[in-house]
């Protein structure tokens, strides 16, 4: 990639490393598309770029997950989500149904923002908080679906 200019390419550089279009174009699309699986991205990248590997996309989330450029979250039984949310303190709303997540600011603040009551002698720098539910979306779509009567059978 040439010498680009732009706020990821600078962000890229700030942290040693090279801008080539797939960081670039992952960091990008990531920017627009939080909490996206892999797949998601390869897709995403793919129609931006014409061919990448899947190999590829998960080389550069790592470089990015190392230079705190992505941060990766992991709902328990749902792939691996990759956000450009990095450095602040928030956690995730997880919808049980349809997997939508959102992200939720930290209602205490300071990190991290739960303390253990005893810390085993830990020195704890971070809390990761999942909350789980059921997405208005999924909510609406349950109390409008018609009641299929050979269901009960």
């Amino acid at each position: 990639m040439s010498r680009e200019v732009t706020p990821i390419a600078d962000q890229l550089r700030a942290r040693g490393m090279r801008v080539t279009a797939a960081r670039h174009a992952v960091l990008e699309w990531l920017a627009d598309n939080p909490h996206a699986t892999v797949e998601h991205v390869h897709d995403g990248i793919r129609q931006r770029l014409g061919s990448i590997s899947k190999q590829a996309v998960y080389d550069v989330l790592k470089a990015c997950l190392e230079a705190d450029l992505v941060q990766q979250i992991k709902p328990a039984g749902h792939p691996a989500r990759f956000e450009r949310r990095t450095g602040d303190n928030h956690h995730h709303l997880v919808c049980r149904r349809c997997g939508r997540i959102e992200d939720v600011d930290c209602a205490v603040g300071a990190r991290p923002c739960l303390n253990p009551d005893h810390d085993h002698g830990f020195e704890v720098d971070e809390a990761e908080v999942m909350y789980w539910g059921i997405c208005g979306a999924c909510r609406t779509a349950a109390t409008n679906a018609p009641e299929d009567d050979h269901s009960r059978q």
